[in-house]
């Protein structure tokens, strides 16, 4: 049985309308209690502790001052929302954080009726809480909107949309800068200097307050926080003191997020006096109040089980390097072989991979920031000057630069290489991660080379092919965890371009693989020969351009022929059987099947589980490719490891 920590105030909270009923100094010991509890379940579970960890006195005070659920809070990315979740009636379901079955370990409509709007990605919630705004004005029943947003987030150009929008609607709308001076990586560029800026500045605990609120605050405090913004004001010509009043925003702060006495006047004075936008800056520190993720590198920012006592974590020990180490070792390689090849990251140059680059060539590995629009087209405008530019961006985040692929690289036909990681389904962050749409979104468009890596060793050749090819875009995907645990050469090898090749060859039936399910090809294989039926495996390697000899090699010579991919309807398949039918080849006698991602969302487990959920496992695959060549199914599932 699992030893609980004590925890008395948070005992009596069933409901953020508990919290509506206790003093400041209980607040402040519900505060106290409620990291104790973070702290605890995510040391069983795992995930995002350290943002958890910055707002747990913001959750407190916001949900103690604000009606929730009639006011709306919405969590920007909303990795920070364990302690709202413990508050808002899950604290009994909080040890099944991102676990098949339990709770997700970002906001959910359909979860609570406390999460408004779901998020994953970044820079979302400005926009949603003013469509909430606007929503109310026009009578529907909801009360105020309250954004909690980022440093790292609010860099990004979603955000300064809405700000500006939300500024020239002139409503009633709370957003609160959670400034933890670091995201995932530190943030970068000229906002995270002027809020760092900000922090720094010797004018005491609260720098500034919007004109108006002042009054609602204790004397000394309303005293020392109107000399602050004059000061302020009077130090700008022609201005109204910040960028978020130029944007039409009343601006209240810098204050300490983890000072109680702080956050809680200044929440209520916003709540009393706003009759506009209001942007409240407060400062928090990831991790805080748990010295291990204080400590941190990344501040805890996504960890494993870990011990309590010594910040421990529980890491399995890799039996082969991840497919992340590879790509980036193998485009170190590369860029020590050629000073044109530099590098793009948003945001994240360790979970890409492009630190290795970095720690040797820091001058040609660029970190634009969570701004995935800009760094597609900064990587074009590179390509442009002569530069061969590596795009190295999760597949679930390249969707949000989608338009820039198009119009910026594809249609100008510029060397951009797309490396794009955590293809397919990634396990405990479910559905809002999964790379399940590139293959369709990328292959979809003129000019493009589309390839997948089967193992490792084809991500090395794949890399390496990438940075020879000159004459347009090209993308490759490679999944999440580790590879194979091939004997890995020092360098790949160039690959022709639409080119795939046969792993082993059958006569019975053909499974033609696009990607890393080339392992589970070869489980369904090892069970179908178990039983006498021959098999060929064919790693596709380009869903464009197609090899079309050896598709139609694949076709004349087996009974059926199944397409395996770790994508979504639309993708490799579609391209397969969109070139087959044009050419009049799927009446023949060879049966042509295709295996992807289900038209569904594909909730959180363990990656093995999300793939059986989804009906493509080895047995499965074995399954179709004998009921489609007319062989009884149940003579060889059976024989499946």
């Amino acid at each position: 049985m699992t030893n609980h920590p004590e925890t008395p105030f948070l005992d009596c909270v069933t409901s953020p309308a508990d919290m509506r009923r206790m003093n400041d100094t209980a607040l402040a010991n519900l505060a106290d209690d409620l990291r104790t509890e973070v702290i605890s379940a995510v040391s069983q579970t795992g995930g995002h502790l350290g943002s958890s960890l910055g707002v747990v006195e913001l959750t407190v005070a916001i949900h103690a001052v604000f009606d929730t659920p009639r006011d709306k809070l919405i969590w920007d990315v909303s990795h920070q929302c364990y302690p709202h979740k413990v508050l808002t009636g899950r604290r009994d379901r909080i040890r099944t954080l991102r676990q098949e079955g339990g709770l997700s370990g970002f906001t959910k409509r359909t979860e609570s009726e406390y999460d408004p709007f779901g998020a994953a990605h970044s820079s979302t919630s400005i926009s949603a809480a003013l469509g909430f705004t606007v929503g109310r004005d026009m009578g529907m029943p909801t009360g105020d909107a309250i954004a909690v947003i980022g440093d790292g987030s609010i860099s990004a150009g979603m955000a300064y949309e809405a700000m500006n929008n939300a500024g020239a609607e002139g409503r009633r709308l709370f957003v609160i800068l959670n400034d933890n001076e670091m995201s995932i990586a530190p943030p970068v560029g000229a906002m995270s200097n002027y809020l760092s800026g900000l922090y720094a500045s010797p004018m005491g605990e609260l720098h500034k307050m919007a004109e108006g609120f002042e009054a609602a605050l204790p004397g000394p405090l309303r005293d020392h926080a109107r000399r602050a913004r004059q000061l302020v004001t009077g130090m700008q010509t022609g201005g109204s003191g910040t960028l978020f009043e130029e944007l039409g925003f009343s601006y209240i702060g810098p204050i300490d997020g983890h000072d109680m006495s702080q956050l809680l006047p200044v929440l209520r004075a916003a709540r009393t006096r706003a009759t506009g936008p209001v942007l409240i800056h407060v400062c928090t520190k990831k991790g805080k109040g748990y010295a291990p993720a204080e400590t941190s590198a990344d501040r805890g920012h996504g960890v494993s089980k870990f011990d309590v006592v010594s910040g421990a974590q529980a890491k399995s020990r890799p039996n082969a390097p991840s497919y992340t180490k590879v790509f980036g070792t193998a485009l170190l390689t590369e860029a020590a072989l050629d000073p044109a090849i530099v590098a793009v990251t948003a945001a994240m140059p360790d979970g890409t991979g492009l630190n290795i680059m970095g720690q040797r060539f820091a001058g040609r590995v660029f970190d634009v920031g969570i701004a995935e629009q800009h760094g597609v087209t900064f990587a074009a405008g590179m390509a442009a000057s002569g530069l061969k530019p590596f795009c190295a961006i999760y597949s679930t985040f390249l969707q949000r630069g989608y338009d820039q692929v198009v119009h910026d690289v594809a249609l100008q036909n510029l060397p951009v290489r797309f490396a794009i990681d955590r293809a397919g389904l990634v396990g405990a962050d479910g559905p809002t991660h999964a790379g399940a749409f590139d293959i369709g979104y990328m292959a979809a468009l003129p000019n493009m080379v589309v390839m997948a890596a089967g193992d490792e060793l084809e991500l090395m050749h794949m890399v390496r092919t990438a940075a020879a090819y000159d004459d347009g875009p090209i993308a490759f995907r490679y999944p999440r965890g580790e590879g194979e645990g091939l004997d890995l050469p020092e360098r790949g090898e160039v690959i022709e371009i639409g080119k795939g090749r046969i792993v082993q060859e059958g006569t019975d039936v053909a499974l033609l693989s696009f990607g890393a399910h080339l392992g589970e090809c070869r489980k369904a294989a090892r069970a179908m020969e178990a039983r006498g039926v021959s098999v060929t495996i064919a790693d596709a390697r380009f869903a464009k351009p197609l090899d079309h000899t050896l598709i139609r090699q694949l076709l004349r010579n087996h009974k059926a022929l199944v397409t395996v991919e770790q994508g979504s309807r639309g993708g490799f398949g579609a391209m397969v059987l969109h070139d087959l039918a044009n050419e009049g080849l799927l009446d023949g006698r060879c049966q042509v099947r295709t295996m992807t991602l289900p038209d569904r969302f594909i909730d959180q487990a363990a990656p093995d589980a999300m793939y059986a959920d989804a009906g493509m496992t080895a047995v499965d695959i074995a399954a179709m490719a004998m009921q489609a060549a007319g062989i009884d199914v149940k003579k060889v599932t059976s024989g499946i490891r």
